[in-house]
């Protein structure tokens, strides 16, 4: 009895004290006890368990409770009055500060994945190459050299116009391989293509007109994204005029660029021609203009010899743009531009004083990989492989659609398919259905482009290289069963 009423008395506080229950157990980590005291007091706070404007136990009551030392609770108290956890006023001790609302923890309601978007059974889309055939054993290996190798200036601020080392290894690599005249000097490393045409048309960092300023001139097939981006940007582009020997140059008037995909023109497929090539330099020179060459499909050729760079007949007339999107993988998001000499500052500009898009440690990799013979080895063994993929779907066409004729093989990663006349759409439609992703040729055609400069024409789009090896099979029997039959022969022919 005379226990329970002493107990009844004792001071509210020391009750406190003795029930916060705080533990104490990580007292080992950082800061010692101090610390954990500290963590633990906070912990309670933010929990709810302590609510605003409770009353804390005194310095000595609480170091008893706990067997501390008084000065450790009174630095632990401190720290948390410093951080507005708790406030503490003379005559009416240490209390939870009012603020410090505890953490309002809704109603657990149990979350459900986002539904998985359902992809294609046969992905034949254009622009990707075979991701199975990345070379990851070739590639770690060069990651691992560039990072043993690599000066310790590497992890410091970056240059914008990219790694030295990776722009000497192109100077020699495009030299060889495209016939591209250039000094490291002049390459400014990007993140693609897309990124090389924001620097070049975007507004610059002080907030005025980009390097190179509309009309811009493109070929009347192209991709769609390319040309929003530029009209996002303020760019209007002219539609030139196609035919079997690429764009017809001898159209160009008053613009003051032109964008060209000289080896391979994309997406119908073919080089420009000898002539036009002359042409549009000439064009350039009289105008003061600049083409810029994208090198779509530069490397995988399979018919005949690689068609050498537009740039290599006037480099200060051309920019010429490439990158490792198509060869090796677009989540690199590595590429190049090789510059006239006056425009390599503004591009510089506009890029900015930090390199904020392409990983340094990709690039040195990227150098190692050129300069130790990895890249041309692996661009060789696509070369072979992809040519083996068209090959396939020639003979696979040739067999179940005759009527069917495939154009633009002589190069790349993708044919197009030419149709009988209005079965474009239905084809597509088709295709869908049955899982089969694929474009229409119709999804490339500029919204200006004319009848009469260049006829449309009933066509899909299908990419050789997206499927892995072992699907690669499936997806072409797929594809031919999607295909609309020959026409019916008109009575009496």
């Amino acid at each position: 009895m005379m226990d329970s009423r002493v107990n009844s008395w004792v001071d509210p506080a020391r009750r406190i004290g003795a029930d916060l229950h705080l533990d104490l157990s990580e007292s080992s980590g950082p800061g010692g006890r101090r610390a954990a005291l500290t963590r633990a007091l906070r912990d309670a706070v933010r929990s709810g368990r302590l609510a605003p404007g409770t009353r804390l136990p005194p310095y000595r009551s609480l170091a008893a409770d706990l067997g501390v030392a008084r000065n450790t609770v009174a630095d632990a108290y401190a720290e948390l009055v410093a951080e507005g956890w708790l406030s503490a006023r003379q005559g009416s001790g240490t209390r939870v500060a009012e603020r410090a609302e505890p953490l309002r923890r809704a109603e657990r309601v149990p979350r459900k994945a986002p539904p998985r978007a359902r992809g294609p059974r046969h992905d034949l889309r254009q622009g990707t190459p075979d991701a199975s055939a990345f070379p990851r054993a070739a590639w770690l290996t060069s990651c691992r050299r560039a990072l043993q190798q690599a000066p310790n200036e590497v992890f410091g601020p970056g240059d914008p116009a990219g790694r030295i080392e990776l722009r000497e290894a192109l100077t020699e690599y495009l030299a060889r391989a495209r016939g591209v005249r250039t000094e490291p000097d002049r390459i400014v490393i990007c993140s693609g293509f897309a990124h090389a045409l924001r620097l070049l048309f975007g507004q610059d960092r002080s907030g005025g007109g980009g390097v190179l300023r509309g009309p811009l001139a493109v070929e009347a097939y192209g991709l769609g994204f390319h040309r929003e981006l530029l009209a996002a940007a303020g760019v209007r582009t002219v539609p030139l005029p196609l035919d079997e020997d690429g764009a017809r140059v001898d159209r160009l008037a008053r613009e003051r660029a032109v964008l060209l995909t000289p080896a391979h023109q994309f997406p119908t497929g073919g080089p420009l021609h000898p002539e036009r090539r002359a042409a549009v330099i000439d064009w350039a020179r009289a105008r003061g203009g600049v083409v810029l060459e994208d090198d779509y499909d530069g490397e995988f050729r399979y018919d005949r010899k690689p068609v050498g760079a537009v740039q290599g007949l006037d480099p200060e007339r051309v920019i010429f743009i490439g990158s490792v999107s198509k060869s090796l993988s677009p989540a690199l998001r590595l590429g190049w531009m090789v510059l006239p000499e006056r425009y390599v500052g503004d591009v510089l500009a506009a890029k900015g004083e930090r390199e904020a898009w392409v990983s340094v440690l990709d690039q040195l990799s990227l150098a190692d990989f050129i300069v130790s013979g990895a890249y041309d080895r692996h661009v060789r063994r696509m070369r072979q492989r992809y040519r083996s993929r068209r090959d396939r779907l020639v003979a696979a066409l040739a067999e179940h659609a005759p009527h069917v004729e495939v154009t633009g093989v002589a190069a790349g990663l993708h044919a197009v398919l030419r149709l009988p006349p209005g079965t474009e759409r239905s084809t597509v439609k088709a295709a869908t259905w049955q899982g089969v992703a694929l474009d229409g040729l119709a999804e490339f055609r500029h919204p200006d482009a004319t009848e009469e400069d260049t006829p449309a024409r009933d066509g899909i789009v299908v990419g050789c290289a997206t499927p892995s090896e072992h699907a690669y099979g499936a997806a072409l029997e797929a594809l031919c069963g999607v295909l609309p039959p020959a026409e019916e022969p008109t009575p009496g022919e």
